[in-house]
């Protein structure tokens, strides 16, 4: 069996609002469940009860990944940081010698 390997280069991946595309999920996630706890018993007769606890975990997970990708927000800024500034000092660019 042949080894399959790609005919082109993988394309860039996707940047964007990170942060808040997963702070608007994790707000949307938890509103959900708010939703649906006056609804707690109805919920519960029909089957359905993972419904309301399926909405709390994505919550929970979506707190995890608001930290993580706070995170590595901060990690892209300090490494742009970095490489912004010149290799041979401190930056300092006023003119005098020492």
């Amino acid at each position: 069996m042949a080894k399959w390997t790609p005919k082109h280069e993988a394309p860039e991946p996707l940047e964007g609002p990170v942060v808040a595309t997963i702070t608007g999920g994790t707000i949307l996630w938890f509103v959900l469940f708010l939703v649906q706890l006056p609804f707690y018993g109805w919920f519960d007769d029909h089957g359905h009860l993972w419904w309301v606890w399926t909405c709390l975990a994505g919550a929970g997970l979506g707190l995890i990944g608001i930290w993580y990708v706070r995170g590595r927000d901060a990690a892209l800024k300090r490494a742009a940081a970095a490489a912004a500034v010149p290799q041979g000092g401190s930056g300092d660019t006023s003119g005098t010698t020492a």
